[in-house]
């Protein structure tokens, strides 16, 4: 999956090492900044804080040891969208936003130099903006021709085995993965009832975004080695082209790689080819 990856053949063994007390301080500080409500344990970051340190202690020994520590299903929320629909939002519970922010914080630097650099969303340092300024740097370039591409329920539908397969790609410390593939299979609470969660990662998850962006690298590295232009933040992207044919081509390569290696599918009503200047 990772181009670099794979030729060097490189691992990454006993990350749970590096789960120490200063990283889940950091943790819970980078969770209480970010604020959220509280999961279905009704637990709040304050309620969590009047005992912090042992309450750290306990989470931190859960995480290093293999198989102990067990999610809890998600509180399922929903909020406006936009055209009078609804997007569906996971709150985890605070122990457990914070044992995915040590997971975050482990990973992402390990993935970070692995990503293509026309991949804009959620990572240290980059924004929209940049992503807006690298589509209008190539368009002045001469690349006018445009595959406006978004994926369908992306969050909601991605294969939990492809996220697992990027993952185990890169890292070879089992009890990470398994608390990877414990979080992405917690289930949710919606109006009382547990539903399983069998594909999708949560938007609202703390380390969500990470996944995402490691699922979709070999999309982006794909069209890299085909001399395609491509921009994307998230599960929306841009191919930049010199011209129609160009731009049908790339919409066959990213729906063919989509459809047989992510099992994904582009939103029919969101993708298209347009021509500008």
């Amino acid at each position: 999956m990772f181009c670099r990856v794979n030729r060097l053949k490189l691992k990454v063994h006993s990350l749970t090492g590096r789960i120490t007390p200063p990283l889940m301080y950091q943790a819970f500080r980078n969770v209480k900044r970010n604020r959220g409500a509280a999961g279905i344990d009704k637990v709040s970051i304050r309620m969590f804080e009047a005992n912090l340190q042992d309450n750290l202690d306990a989470l931190m020994r859960e995480l290093k040891t293999r198989d102990a520590f067990q999610p809890k299903p998600l509180r399922r929320v929903l909020i406006p969208k936009g055209k009078g629909k609804m997007r569906p939002l996971g709150i985890p519970a605070v122990r457990d936003r914070i044992a995915q922010e040590v997971l975050r914080l482990l990973l992402s630097p390990i993935f970070e130099p692995l990503f293509h650099e026309n991949s804009f969303g959620f990572r240290p340092g980059r924004n929209c903006h940049q992503a807006l300024e690298r589509v209008l740097s190539l368009w002045h370039q001469g690349y006018k021709v445009v595959l406006d591409a978004d994926i369908q329920g992306f969050f909601d539908n991605i294969p939990h085995s492809v996220i697992m397969a990027g993952l185990a790609n890169v890292v070879a410390d089992g009890n990470i993965l398994g608390l990877v593939e414990r979080f992405l299979r917690a289930g949710v609470i919606e109006d009382g009832v547990f539903k399983p969660t069998t594909v999708g990662t949560p938007q609202g998850g703390v380390f969500s975004p990470l996944l995402a962006n490691i699922a979709l690298n070999s999309l982006d590295w794909l069209l890299n080695r085909h001399r395609l232009h491509l921009v994307r933040y998230a599960d929306d992207f841009v191919v930049m082209c010199n011209n129609r044919t160009q731009a049908e081509e790339a919409l066959i390569l990213v729906r063919s790689h989509l459809e047989n290696e992510l099992k994904l599918k582009l939103s029919p009503e969101k993708t298209h080819i347009a021509t500008s200047g």
